[in-house]
Formats: structure tokens, C-alpha cells, sequence
């Protein structure tokens, strides 16, 4: 069985109502201290912007292995089995690389 809740509407406040809390003044900057530039100590800072990235993931292995660490990643749902690259052989008898490139977001 479930509860109904009755919330009020919100109060609006004044900005002098504000001000005048005194629990309000202490987070309120003093403005004889106040400068309008930034201080060097702590420079203002851009908001972050995300945005996409390559990140190039390399498997190398035996083709056992390699086949085992794809399918692995599948089941957990980071990359489908299709999107890496097929194996290719590398300098070492009995070894194999795959490759797959995803994008990804970052923030800087």
C-alpha cells in the first residue's frame, strides 16, 4: 500500500530575504576583499566539453588465446565479435594480433 505525500509549494524568496539569513552571510564574499579579476593561484577554468577519442586496443596471443579474450569482451558487452580485426600473424611463429579501434568520450 502506498503513501501519499502532500509537499506545499515552494516559497519564493527574496534576494534581501537571503542576504539578511545570517547562515547566508557566511558563505557571502566580503566585498572589501572581493576583486573582480581572478586570482593567479586559482585560475578560472573552461567547463569541460566532451568529446570522442580513437582508443586502439591490441590483442597478441596465440590464436586460441586471441579468440577466447574477443569472445570474453563480447559476453561482457564492450565490442561485438565482428568488430575487431581479423587475426593477423605476427613475426612470432604460433602468435597472432587483432585489432579494434573504438571511439570513445573523454573530458578534458
Amino acid at each position: 500500500m502506498s503513501k501519499n505525500v502532500v509537499t506545499e509549494p515552494p516559497q519564493k524568496l527574496s534576494l534581501a530575504k537571503v542576504i539578511s539569513n545570517p547562515m547566508a552571510q557566511s558563505f557571502l564574499a566580503n566585498p572589501s576583499t572581493t576583486s573582480t579579476e581572478a586570482s593567479p593561484c586559482c585560475p578560472l577554468r573552461q567547463p569541460e566539453i566532451p568529446h570522442r577519442e580513437p582508443l586502439k586496443h591490441l590483442l597478441i596471443g596465440s590464436p586460441k588465446t586471441v579468440r577466447g579474450a574477443i569472445h570474453a569482451l563480447h559476453v561482457l558487452g564492450y565490442a561485438e565479435v565482428g568488430a575487431w580485426s581479423p587475426l593477423i600473424p605476427t613475426t612470432n611463429e604460433g602468435e597472432v594480433m587483432s585489432i579494434l579501434v573504438r571511439q570513445v568520450w573523454v573530458r578534458e
